[in-house]
């Protein structure tokens, strides 16, 4: 069975609807870095990384000093060409192993969101027959430029790279297609701090009465995207 690297940064960030398919057909390693685990230096092993989000910068390496030991696994697996998936701060971080800079935006997207797809994008095994524009859900305040040799596939109105790919198979995905109802739930709740700091510019009650309407859509989207993803680390 292949084999399949996951790096989790807070304990309310886990894979949400990922989870079922990775599992069924992957034998899974899950590497808590709020837990103080060990990454290998190497991607030697494995036939996949999804690096999921959490609420450190890229740039806080002092702080975490587990991130540079993410980037040179992330900078393995891009060179040994494994499909990697980062989501959010994983995107953040792929950026960075491929040579970008990664910084604070000058807003915060935290909601529902629209997202375009780029004209390169309708030629991505990924994205085949997904619309033009759709709708997903969106936590984040930092952005990055598009690394050297990567390709924009998707973008909205405050951050221009929404979705990067690097190299054959290496994604960055900067929302969150892996979010189930009961998730967005618990991160209004613990994140309700930061929450409070943007009011008047981001409305947690409206995001919850937005979240019936939309996730069914981002779901039918997400669980597309995830199975290609798999399909193409399994070979």
């Amino acid at each position: 069975m292949a084999r399949a690297l996951v790096i989790r940064h807070v304990p309310h960030e886990g894979l949400g609807i990922i989870k079922r398919p990775l599992e069924k057909d992957f034998t899974v390693e899950y590497f808590d870095m709020y837990r103080g685990a060990a990454l290998p230096p190497t991607i030697d092993g494995y036939d996949a990384l999804i690096v999921m989000g959490g609420p450190m910068g890229v740039y806080e390496d002092d702080v975490y000093p587990f991130i540079r030991s993410e980037l040179r696994l992330i900078e393995s697996a891009l060179k040994k060409r494994v499909p990697t998936l980062g989501i959010c701060l994983g995107s953040q971080l792929l950026a960075k192993a491929a040579g970008a800079e990664v910084y604070k935006g000058k807003a915060k997207e935290i909601g529902w969101y629209k997202v375009e797809l780029d004209l390169e994008s309708g030629e991505d095994w990924l994205f085949l027959g997904f619309p033009d524009e759709f709708t997903v859900f969106q936590w984040h305040g930092d952005t990055f430029d598009l690394p050297k040799g990567g390709v924009r596939l998707a973008s909205s109105e405050l951050f221009p790279n929404q979705v990067i790919k690097v190299g054959p198979c290496a994604y960055g995905i900067q929302f969150h297609l892996e979010v189930t109802e009961e998730m967005i739930r618990e991160w209004l709740m613990i994140n309700s701090d930061e929450l409070a700091g943007l009011k008047g510019k981001i409305d947690p009650e409206k995001i919850l009465k937005e979240t019936p309407a939309n996730i069914e859509g981002l779901h039918s989207l997400g669980r597309a995207l995830v199975a290609r993803f798999l399909r193409m680390a399994e070979k």
